[in-house]
């Protein structure tokens, strides 16, 4: 009986569009400027002086943008590492929250009543949103291009199978030609997973133990290809 070939082309699902990572960016960018200018009145308050102000929220606020990124990068770090980005990441974002929440709750004692008074509780807690809405706008945006990378990665290993049925092609000069690309990606995912590390002395010497031959293109090819795969599986764990 027949055997069907795999299409060379598997849909894949809804990807990220610019919509989405404009949305996103208008989102860290709203909560960035309520929590910089709540940011920048407190740090007049504790006498910072003269245009010095303005660095007080980059400060706090960068390092929760940026802690989040490196949550996810050190994922797979040692223990001592990871903990030394969390209290990072959660000192920053502690002093942001309580300096917003400060902040919202003193100019509401000092706000004589009208149409609509709010407690002092509800004030400091709405006041949060802003700093918590940066940190999770800038989760989502590296969630998100890393989540596309992955697909376009699964599609380039999809392709490359296809092509790969395909016969074999002959070195000039009588060398033995490269082993097939889907076959020398297949040994290097093998063999990073073993090893607990990706790179080309890893994926060569593997190739090299099943007496296969490996040129250089090759090897760039099939490292093209593992290191978005690697990263991602990182990223999970």
């Amino acid at each position: 009986m027949a055997t069907l070939a795999p299409p060379a082309h598997i849909p894949l699902p809804s990807r990220a569009t610019a919509w989405d990572h404009a949305a996103i960016l208008t989102l860290g960018a709203a909560g960035c400027a309520l929590s910089y200018d709540a940011l920048q009145q407190m740090a007049v308050a504790i006498h910072v002086r003269g245009f010095l102000t303005y660095l007080f929220p980059l400060l706090i606020d960068g390092f929760i943008a940026y802690g989040v990124r490196a949550l996810i990068i050190l994922r797979g770090a040692p223990f001592r590492a990871r903990l030394y980005v969390w209290a990072l990441f959660g000192t920053a974002t502690a002093a942001s929250t309580w300096a917003n929440a400060l902040h919202a709750v003193r100019l509401n004692q000092q706000t004589a009543s009208g149409d609509l008074h709010l407690s002092d509780l509800t004030v400091g807690i709405l006041s949060t949103l802003a700093p918590l809405a940066l940190a999770g706008a800038v989760h989502l945006r590296i969630l998100i291009t890393r989540e596309t990378g992955s697909e376009a990665a699964a599609t380039a290993r999809t392709s490359t199978a296809v092509a790969g049925e395909g016969p074999k092609p002959q070195a000039p000069g009588g060398r033995p030609a490269d082993a097939p690309l889907d076959r020398i990606v297949e040994i290097g995912r093998a063999a990073a997973a073993q090893q607990g590390r990706l790179s080309r002395a890893v994926v060569r010497q593997a190739v090299k133990d099943e007496n296969l031959k490996l040129g250089g293109e090759r090897l760039t090819e099939a490292m093209n290809i593992l290191r978005p795969e690697f990263e991602t599986d990182e990223t999970l764990s």
